[in-house]
């Protein structure tokens, strides 16, 4: 029977390069010279920082940028409340990996208010849909592809 998974995966890698484009970018911009602002990369996430807030938003749309240049859908993007120390501000942000019992949820109800013939269950962090013809599967697809959860969503392991 056929099926197919649908995860919720990012890159890392291309995190890292998005994070040194910007990086780059930052340093040449004539708004941000001689401001001590930054962009680091530390275990998955990516902090920002520097000395003024609307610096911190004007870097946030410099990442996203960085990031859509990569390929990398920015609804992935789970950006932290800011942390403010003395005049140094902080940002950090993380990245939606796997998806979460409730967003599964939605999944499996979206699919079944369709009324498609296939079948959705949740195993983990993905959720895993069967159905008898590939085209029933293909329609699941673009079913999925048009709804808004707020995560982007990959589709892999089609078997026939």
């Amino acid at each position: 029977m056929p099926s197919f998974d649908v995860v919720s995966e990012i890159n890392m890698e291309e995190i890292r390069n998005a994070t040194e484009n910007a990086s780059r970018e930052l340093s040449t911009r004539f708004d941000f010279r001689g401001v001590a602002a930054s962009f680091e990369y530390k275990d998955e996430s990516v902090v920002m920082s520097a000395e003024a807030e609307f610096q911190l938003q004007q870097m946030d749309s410099l990442f996203r940028g960085a990031c859509a240049k990569r390929q990398i859908d920015t609804s992935a993007l789970d950006v932290q409340k800011m942390d403010v120390r003395g005049r140094n501000y902080r940002q950090t942000i993380l990245f939606k990996q796997g998806i979460e019992k409730d967003v599964a949820k939605k999944v499996v109800k979206a699919i079944k208010d369709a009324k498609l013939k296939v079948q959705a269950s949740i195993q983990g962090d993905q959720v895993r849909v069967t159905g008898k013809k590939r085209d029933d599967l293909q329609g699941a697809i673009a079913l999925l592809k048009t709804t808004d959860l707020g995560q982007p969503f990959q589709f892999n392991n089609f078997r026939d």
